[in-house]
């Protein structure tokens, strides 16, 4: 039974990232009348809703009591500054990697984006080590490696004629490149951050998101 939830929990999260950046490509590159949405937007109602489903997620763990809820929030957040405080660091940092994201999507075709981005598996490797002393095998290092060099031959110009077309938007994809880059180091140190945040102490997952959001929602405002 474990065994069959946790390849269906990784096919749901498979399909989630790929329907994600599909849905932000088209979404930024759809032509039609009228302004665009504003990307910044698009996050502030992400954060909303972020910060919902994990209230929601401690009242059912609060045995759905009302009053058992408000205890937990202010003893957990408001009466420990301090804790709450450490997590100002990777908000700000997830605030601008969100944003960096739909500036990516919006000068990237999807493949080209969706490849780039698993650099941030080598950048939270990376940050891993320095951070958590943690130890990687040749295997891992070997797939690493192979990963940098695929994300290369994806980046890797082609002989084929440019048209001119693409020549005029070669500027936009550097931008969209340097965005994702940013994105990646962005990714790994904010993951790697909040991991070592989460193993130190004894506060479940649902109320660290909460207080991420509490600093991530004015910058992103």
């Amino acid at each position: 039974m474990s065994a069959n939830l946790k390849y269906l929990s990784l096919g749901i999260l498979v399909f989630q990232t790929t329907s994600l950046v599909l849905t932000m490509r088209y979404s930024r590159t759809l032509k039609e009348e009228g302004p665009r949405y504003l990307s910044s937007t698009a996050v502030v109602i992400a954060e909303l809703l972020k910060i919902l489903a994990c209230v929601l997620l401690v009242y059912k763990d609060s045995k759905c009591n009302l009053r058992a809820l408000n205890r937990v929030l202010r003893d957990e957040i408001l009466n420990k500054p301090m804790e709450t405080l450490k997590l100002a660091i990777p908000s700000g940092i997830y605030t601008l990697q969100n944003n960096l994201l739909y500036v990516a999507l919006s000068n990237l075709d999807a493949a080209t984006y969706q490849v780039t981005y698993q650099l941030k598996i080598l950048t939270t490797a990376l940050f891993s080590v320095s951070m958590l002393s943690k130890k990687l095998g040749v295997y891992q290092w070997l797939s690493l490696v192979i990963l940098m060099t695929g994300v290369a031959f994806v980046q890797w110009p082609s002989d084929s004629q440019a048209t001119p077309a693409k020549e005029h938007s070669a500027g936009s994809q550097f931008v969209g490149l340097i965005a994702v880059l940013i994105a990646c180091f962005s990714s790994g140190f904010a993951g790697v951050y909040f991991e070592k945040i989460l193993k130190e102490t004894k506060q479940s997952v649902w109320i660290r998101n909460i207080q991420l959001v509490c600093f991530s929602s004015e910058p992103s405002l």
